[in-house]
């Protein structure tokens, strides 16, 4: 897709008598940790805001006109996250401190990931061991019992992170994401193993809800999608994980499996230990004078300013489900739930599900690759959305995702159906999986989890997060278990045209309702929203 970069406008300075003279400002740098650059003439300028201009001296006359030059508009600040309008809004923050809070909190993210991916392997050798082989019924609980535990922690993720704070909700989580796996590694029978996979879902629901949120609260406004963009980057990695140790080692060895999970738990725990509460929750809860000292850690001198009116008397409320459905507070909420209907109904757990056997008829027999190859694809996606995300914007990758979608799913059921495709169906099939998974990574996968948060007021945010979630593991569920039935009553080629005209839809509800957030600090959303 062509993006178009936008160029810096020239300072122009004149003064009365004297010739003219140009300054070309050079574009503020996008290198996440680079030092903070000072220029003695001019400060570099943000992405998405006006170019400044020098304010002539008041009462001087511009030449030739009676009319004096109007003087620079004062910068805006920003609620929450470092304003796009600063001077240097991550080139003067400490990138240091941030990464290594956005880090610790991204091992949710890798246990999210490798808790989906490691029971696929080793199922039959755990039933086996445990007792009940053969039990389709009871393998499917082994692994469903990870999608409940999961709607459960995302359904009291952000209640948890409104009342306890954003710190102590990951150190909550770290809990089950410990006990979860230590208990299905030493399971001897069955229900041990279903409390221990549930135990890990539950983890998995809290982290969901946690991780973009505590990103988007302590990064910078100018790298806060491409910050936000690594939790779904290390959700895909945690799958390759759970890949490449199932590759490694023998399926028996399942207790090791669950055993190597620990480690993102004890980090995750220990890490945020040392990690800064979010400023955004802070001022929010009225504790002005911490929110002001963490904001200055994190995003540099002038951090505190930054906050903006956050933390005033109207901020520090407590507030619950019902505010989601307030006027001025709900659309953000209803918005975030619905991209999420988007993103499961326009068929990715279902094509993934059914990807083995679209390998398969491609001539790929080795299931192991064909999940190796899916999960590169992901990876690959995901990377490509983390370098266009503050470039493209969020708005732009979700439309070109939701199209690519789209397209990939019609000329994968014209294969199907068609009987000159016929002979080309396996090679149809297959670069039709790979390109339905590339678009959405670039836009579906990481922007949906990315903009929920900055979509909702500081008030609501934790719980408009968990409503979200809430609605992806709900819609997921229903997928996983209806697809086969679908597939039966209706054939695969109809099932997956049903799944590009749900990938049509969600494009045109983006296009006409979600609004671009790149460059924008939390109160020019909100104001944007409520216009």
């Amino acid at each position: 897709m062509a993006l178009g970069v936008r160029s810096s406008r020239g300072l122009a300075a004149r003064g009365a008598g004297q010739a003219a003279r140009r300054a070309a400002v050079p574009p503020a740098t996008r290198v996440i940790g680079a030092a903070a650059r000072r220029g003695a003439a001019a400060a570099p300028q943000a992405a998405g805001t006006p170019a400044p201009r020098l304010a002539r001296i008041p009462g001087a006359p511009r030449p030739g006109s009676a009319e004096p030059l109007a003087r620079a508009p004062p910068p805006r600040a920003a609620s929450g996250g470092a304003s796009a309008s600063s001077p240097s809004s991550s080139d003067g923050a400490n990138m240091g401190a941030v990464l290594a809070a956005v880090g610790v909190a991204c091992c949710g993210a890798y246990a999210f990931g490798y808790h989906l991916g490691v029971v696929n392997g080793p199922l039959d050798a755990i039933a086996k061991d445990l007792g009940f082989a053969g039990n389709k019924a009871l393998q499917g609980l082994v692994v469903s019992s990870t999608l409940i535990g999961a709607a459960a922690g995302s359904l009291v993720g952000g209640g948890f992170a409104d009342a306890l704070g954003r710190r102590a909700s990951f150190m909550l989580c770290a809990l089950p994401m410990l006990v979860g796996p230590l208990l299905s590694a030493t399971a001897t029978s069955l229900n041990p193993m279903v409390a221990g996979r549930f135990l890990a879902g539950v983890a998995i629901g809290l982290s969901s809800a946690l991780v973009p949120l505590y990103i988007s609260e302590v990064a910078p406004t100018k790298v806060r999608g491409t910050l936000g963009s690594l939790n779904q980057l290390m959700i895909c990695l945690g799958i390759l994980g759970a890949l490449v140790v199932n590759v490694a080692l023998p399926m028996t060895s399942w207790r090791t499996m669950f055993m190597l999970a620990v480690a993102p738990a004890v980090i995750l725990f220990v890490g945020m230990l040392g990690c800064p509460e979010s400023p955004v929750h802070l001022a929010s809860k009225g504790k002005r004078a911490e929110a002001e000292e963490v904001a200055t850690k994190l995003w540099g001198p002038g951090g505190a300013s930054q906050l903006g009116a956050a933390g005033d008397s109207k901020g520090a409320q407590e507030s619950g489900w019902s505010d989601l459905f307030k006027p001025g507070l709900r659309k953000g909420v209803l918005i975030g739930c619905m991209l999420f209907v988007f993103q499961q109904f326009s068929g990715i757990n279902a094509l993934i599900y059914f990807s083995s056997s679209v390998f398969l008829q491609a001539g790929i027999t080795s299931g192991a690759l064909a999940s190796a190859a899916v999960g590169a694809t992901n990876v690959v996606g995901t990377l490509i959305a983390t370098g266009l995300i503050e470039r493209a914007g969020r708005k732009q990758l979700l439309m070109q995702s939701y199209f690519g979608m789209a397209a990939s799913m019609l000329i994968m059921a014209a294969g199907f159906t068609l009987p000159g495709l016929a002979p080309f169906s396996g090679a149809i099939a297959l670069g039709g999986t790979l390109f339905y998974i590339l678009s959405f990574a670039i836009g579906a996968g990481p922007v949906s989890g990315l903009i929920v948060p900055e979509l909702n007021d500081a008030r609501v945010r934790g719980n408009a997060v968990s409503a979200a979630m809430v609605t992806h593991w709900v819609c997921n569920v229903a997928i996983g278990q209806n697809f086969m039935a679908w597939v039966d009553a209706f054939s695969l080629a109809a099932v997956y045209a049903g799944f590009a005209a749900a990938s049509l839809l969600g494009a045109a509800y983006i296009h006409a309702n979600v609004p671009e957030t790149k460059g924008k600090s939390f109160a020019e959303i909100q104001k944007e929203l409520n216009a």
